[in-house]
């Protein structure tokens, strides 16, 4: 029960002004005590160079240990509070924090302070699901079929050596940036050097460094559109002007660029898997890509997100291996392993590096090393290669049955983007309402993502986003069962497709 301390204490010196309620049992003693006392300095209820009682008082008084008060006050002193004056006790500063009115709660920070303004926009970045049902979630990987034991193998590999005690290398370890360096060399025919390349925490961090580095308040970024709303959102954190590009079903349409002043400063791309229709950019295109930069001197990031899945569909080059002196290639492990693997890569020009690991130092310092040691262990050890090679005859499965599901729906609905990445693009034809058919399916427990939320401008097609990567083959038949239902019932109600 609580245990009233009276206003007047008896023997004592002092008196205080303020009832403190004990509860046994629950927080420490010393703390109930310093975190009451606390609060009735910062509200006005103990003024400035107010008296206290004595230790000893007070302690007599609750009826708890002197020890406990001591502890209390010692705290208090500790943070500025409480003063001690040769003579006089111990006293509330003069210098007090600011109070409020005798008897209300100080000043709470409200939406009108300077530094509250305005409602943050909401992340554009997927989480687990909260809903029940069938997910067909954009980006995510399946993790069942990764082999446990040479991952569990890695880690102990990992701690078998020597922990370090300084700071690390703001580019990352250098056991991590050999490995990666030669699985890009054999994976993506870039070839690579351990110096060239800077680990981060992923592709998010990789492209706020790069924006930190290079961008200044009001600079253009062109923007593939529609493109990766993510990744839009880090740019305009940084006050970039986002110029929308349109994509076709051969990606980028590199003709719309602006030239001259017109240019934009960046561009952001996703050539491989274009993101999130699906396309791959066509080497001509990419040749006229880099023309065009080179005119304008523009700078390439290419985000090379899923580009290890391809489906029956030649490796294309990537622009950095075309051109590495204005192309930033940037990639992740999160979508070749598991979302729970937070690090990327980037592959600068030279002439940009420093600024990016100053920028990477400025953030963090560097990575935790013992990810990166045994990530280093686990592609040393051929590990990942042979997970990637494992993976893209599952994906493949999964593909094969989403393309075979889907296929009595055509030509109301046609399936693109399927050459390669974790999703497809099912575009739907007049006047079906992909955002109308998305809901439809959440009610029945598959839940699916409408194409419109991924434009800047303008919706110029109607489609439904269908990420297969992390479902079963049973998930994916029934998933699209409802949707094959849901499509029929709109298209009976609205007439032929």
């Amino acid at each position: 029960m609580p245990e009233p301390l009276a206003n007047t204490l008896p023997g004592s010196r002092a008196e205080l002004p303020v009832l403190l309620q004990l509860e046994r049992g629950t927080e420490a003693l010393h703390r109930q005590i310093a975190r009451q006392l606390r609060a009735a300095i910062l509200d006005g209820r103990l003024a400035r160079s107010a008296p206290l009682p004595s230790t000893r008082a007070l302690s007599r008084e609750l009826g708890v240990a002197r020890g406990a008060v001591v502890e209390a006050y010692a705290e208090l002193h500790a943070e500025g509070y409480l003063e001690s004056r040769h003579g006089s006790g111990t006293r509330v500063m003069a210098a007090s924090p600011p109070t409020g009115p005798r008897g209300t709660r100080a000043s709470v920070p409200g939406e009108t302070s300077r530094w509250l303004r305005g409602e943050p926009d909401p992340v554009a970045a997927d989480g687990p699901p909260s809903a029940p049902g069938i997910h067909f979630r954009l980006g995510q990987p399946s993790v069942r079929e990764l082999d446990q034991d040479a991952w569990r193998r890695a880690w102990r590999d990992m701690l078998q050596g020597v922990p370090p005690c300084d700071y690390g290398d703001a580019r990352g370890e250098v056991e991590l940036r050999s490995t990666l360096a030669g699985f890009l060399t054999r994976s993506r025919g870039l070839p690579t050097a351990p110096d060239d390349l800077i680990v981060t925490t992923g592709a998010a961090q990789g492209l706020n460094l790069l924006a930190r580095a290079v961008l200044r308040e009001g600079d253009r970024v062109a923007f593939e559109e529609p493109g990766y709303r993510f990744a839009r959102q880090v740019l305009g954190l940084h006050g970039a002007g986002v110029m929308p590009v349109n994509v076709d079903d051969d990606g980028l349409r590199v003709e719309e660029l602006p030239e001259g002043h017109g240019a934009p400063l960046m561009l952001y791309c996703t050539p491989s898997h274009q993101y999130p229709l699906g396309s791959r950019l066509p080497v001509a295109r990419r040749l006229a890509l880099l023309a065009w930069a080179e005119r304008n001197d523009v700078l390439i990031v290419e985000d090379d997100y899923d580009s290890e899945f391809r489906y029956g569909a030649p490796p294309l080059p990537t622009l950095a291996s075309l051109d590495r002196t204005r192309v930033v290639y940037m990639g992740t492990l999160s979508k070749v392993l598991m979302p729970a693997v937070r690090l990327g890569y980037l592959v600068a020009p030279p002439a940009l590096s420093a600024r990016v690991i100053r920028e990477k130092t400025l953030a963090d310092r560097h990575d935790p090393w013992p990810l990166q040691r045994a990530l280093a262990a686990f592609i040393a050890q051929g590990s990942l290669e042979r997970h990637v090679r494992r993976m893209r005859r599952v994906y493949a499965a999964k593909r094969e049955v989403l393309t075979q599901e889907l296929r009595p729906l055509e030509p109301t609905a046609r399936l693109t983007g399927i050459e390669a990445g974790l999703h497809a693009c099912l575009e739907l034809q007049s006047p079906l309402s992909a955002r109308t058919v998305a809901a439809a399916c959440a009610a029945r427990g598959v839940h699916l993502s409408p194409l419109d939320s991924y434009y800047l401008g303008p919706v110029q097609r109607e489609a439904l986003l269908l990420g297969y990567g992390a479902l079963s083959l049973t998930e994916i038949k029934e998933g699209v069962a409802v949707l094959r239902e849901v499509l029929n019932e709109s298209a009976g109600v609205k007439g032929p497709g």
